[in-house]
């Protein structure tokens, strides 16, 4: 491997001694006339922050592209395949503005540590410019070789399939990029016939330092091998992985963050959480139960001959309340009631003027967060004609829409919001779910938004409606007026509304997930974005051995994403054989194995959500449109972004921001950096930050 080493002959040429002796007679007589304490030194360049990605087409750069992206981190990709792509040169990475010298780019990410070929002069421009202003490289998966600082496999190493694999996080990477992890990390396993990961550990060389190892066995000493590490040689520096993965494998989202802290030198824009929050929707109001002869939903009109009225509807008890509870405090974990205050008080007046599930749940109301659901929680879209299955809108004589009006819409909201106000229920009024969603455009039946919602919410100053993320995943806003409502989409999961048992959920998830010939509804053969199971699950088992562990993985995949987009369930599942517990009991327990307590789950509530989604479309439109300016010099970071645009800043523990006079700690810790989004403060035109210097 080319070292990069830029040499010198032993003797210079006649002609370049002459000018060197010319050279050193015109120094020392500059000396003789100016001080040389008043010698001018060189400018301390700039480093822009931006992030230099050369990508080859393999998930590994996809992976930590994606990473970058999601995060807010500006990058410039390169494609190896684009025969019109710009050729890496000196004028390609660095320049020089106002007279400083300017490092285009404050990290590169290779898919391997030769993408350009050994010998090329990309390659060594490449080499030139990391060297002269200190900038990190990412090789994104390459093989053990002592050309990135580790032995060969076979002398005291391992290769192979790294599936359920557990490796250890190092003292040196605990100390540094990846400090937030707790110092394990397992290898996800999720097929037993796929080869999931494959990798290449290998015992380290002089000048690396292992991150992230796995024991081998058989290697003297019962010794280990890196996986992923430092390389420092001839003035530069790669992180190296030498593992196979993909955006989604959970290895590699637990170190993603720690990858972009490395390769930034923990300065850079953008931030990152690890966000879970959970609406329990239909509180107080009772759930149809599925019906697993007929495999349909009695009560809910998608049963044929469905008169509208579910025998044995599914609805927490007392006993319920007082587990959720209960359980809220051993979890550290807080819950969204997403209520329906009207469903409480027809429910008591059906049973004798008592209800003792809310009279238990507003008494315990200061242990969650609630959330307006609607009043009797009807459907708030157009009028549905449920004389046909699947439903459709009711037209008028004209063939035109009927639509629930306005006032309905209105009423429903303020009502609920009333009640719980007269039940002292803290309530944000801001925040609103509709009835599944109801008003929101729903396909095929209902292509567009009842066009009374956008008023109706304005009627009652909601700002932050939910929508479906299987439907919707977008963030958009409701109406065309200053301040207009937007969506906050959410996760549904796994585990449903219309179940109160295990036998019950296995077998409607069989009926959803089988084929015809298995005796399924097919839907999963005929949905190009499904699969099938390869056979039933067994009812007894199924939910506990498959469902609770696919729905776990999947919940955790979107906290280890920076998804702020909150998960939604049902009252149902609270109530029975409660069936929540189980799937968050894995979900918390997975997380707090691989993280730090520096690191906590974020429980954001769904106003806070919404504002998070629409400053990150902000700030993305703003880098797409070249606006905004970010660079260091030294140990002063300077942000400049269009007026009125928060910037999301990352930056190590002792950070300080630039007021109008002096300066305040920056951010707020999170998995031992600072981060925040931040503005100039008044007077100012840009965000100024003066880092720590030891």
């Amino acid at each position: 491997m080319d070292s990069g080493r830029i040499r010198t002959p032993r003797t210079a040429p006649r002609g370049a001694r002459t000018a060197r002796v010319a050279a050193l007679a015109a120094a020392a007589l500059l000396a003789t006339v100016v001080p040389s304490a008043q010698a001018v030194a060189a400018p301390v360049p700039r480093i822009d922050l931006t992030v230099l990605v050369v990508d080859d087409g393999g998930s590994a750069v996809e992976a930590i592209t994606a990473e970058l992206k999601g995060s807010g981190v500006p990058y410039r990709r390169i494609d190896l395949d684009d025969p019109n792509r710009p050729v890496l040169d000196a004028a390609f990475l660095s320049d020089t503005v106002d007279g400083r010298p300017r490092a285009k780019y404050q990290g590169v990410v290779l898919p391997h540590e030769t993408a350009f070929g050994p010998d090329s002069a990309e390659h060594t421009a490449l080499r030139t410019y990391e060297r002269t202003f200190g900038i990190p490289q990412v090789d994104a998966y390459t093989w053990s070789h002592p050309g990135v600082g580790l032995d060969y496999t076979n002398e005291g190493g391992w290769s192979g399939v790294l599936d359920g694999a557990t490796a250890g996080v190092t003292a040196a990477g605990r100390a540094g990029p990846f400090r937030y992890l707790s110092g394990a990390l397992t290898f996800e396993d999720n097929d037993p016939s796929i080869a999931e990961s494959y990798g290449y550990a290998g015992r380290p060389r002089a000048g690396y330092t292992s991150y992230l190892d796995v024991p081998v066995d058989g290697a003297a000493g019962g010794g280990r091998a890196s996986l992923v590490g430092e390389y420092t040689a001839d003035g530069r520096r790669e992180l190296v992985v030498t593992f196979a993965y993909n955006q989604y494998q959970r290895q590699f989202r637990a170190l993603a963050r720690g990858i972009v802290e490395w390769l930034t030198q923990g300065v850079h824009l953008g931030q990152s959480r690890n966000y879970l929050s959970v609406h329990v929707d239909d509180v107080f109001a009772p759930d149809a139960r599925w019906d697993t002869a007929r495999n349909c939903t009695p009560g809910d009109f998608d049963c044929v001959g469905d008169e509208g009225e579910g025998a044995d509807p599914i609805r927490m008890t007392v006993a319920d309340a007082q587990y959720a509870a209960a359980w809220q405090k051993a979890s550290g974990f807080t819950l969204d009631m997403v209520y329906n205050g009207g469903q409480g008080e027809q429910w008591k007046t059906e049973h004798g003027g008592s209800d003792p599930l809310t009279d238990r749940l507003v008494a315990d109301r200061a242990q969650y967060r609630w959330i307006n659901h609607t009043y009797t929680h009807p459907f708030l879209g157009c009028v549905q004609d449920n004389t046909v299955v699947p439903w459709r809108c009711a037209t008028d004589a004209s063939g035109n829409t009927l639509w629930v009006g306005r006032s309905e819409l209105s009423g429903q909201i303020r009502n609920n919001h009333n009640w719980a106000v007269g039940k002292g229920i803290s309530v944000d009024r801001s925040e609103l779910v509709t009835g599944e969603h109801s008003g929101l455009r729903t396909f095929p039946q209902q292509p567009a938004d009842n066009p009374h919602l956008a008023g109706a919410l304005a009627d009652n100053g909601v700002k932050w409606l939910a929508s479906d993320n299987s439907r919707e995943p977008q963030q958009r806003s409701l109406g065309t007026a200053t301040g207009a409502a937007k969506t906050v989409p959410r996760h549904p999961m796994n585990v449903y509304y219309n179940v109160g048992t295990a036998a019950e959920m296995t077998d409607e998830y069989n009926w959803v997930y089988t084929s015809r010939a298995d005796g399924g509804s097919g839907i999963c053969e005929s949905d190009p974005a499904s699969t099938c199971l390869p056979a039933p699950l067994p009812v007894a088992t199924g939910y506990a051995g498959h469902i609770v562990p696919q729905e776990a993985r999947t919940a955790l995949s979107h906290v280890l994403g920076n998804d702020p987009r909150p998960h939604y369930v049902h009252q149902s599942n609270l109530a029975e054989e409660r069936l929540l517990y189980p799937v968050l009991d894995r979900v918390l327990a997975d997380y707090r194995g691989l993280f730090a307590p520096s690191a906590p789950v974020v429980n954001p509530r769904q106003k806070d959500v919404g504002t998070e989604l629409n400053r990150r479309a902000a700030w993305d439109q703003a880098l797409a449109a070249g606006r905004v300016t970010a660079y260091r010099i030294g140990s002063t970071v300077t942000v400049k972004a269009p007026a009125g645009l928060a910037a999301p800043i990352t930056a190590p523990e002792g950070t300080r921001k630039q007021l109008l006079l002096g300066t305040a700690a920056f951010g707020s810790p999170y998995a031992g950096t600072r981060s925040a989004w931040t503005t100039p403060e008044v007077l100012q035109t840009s965000v100024t930050l003066t880092l720590p210097t030891a």
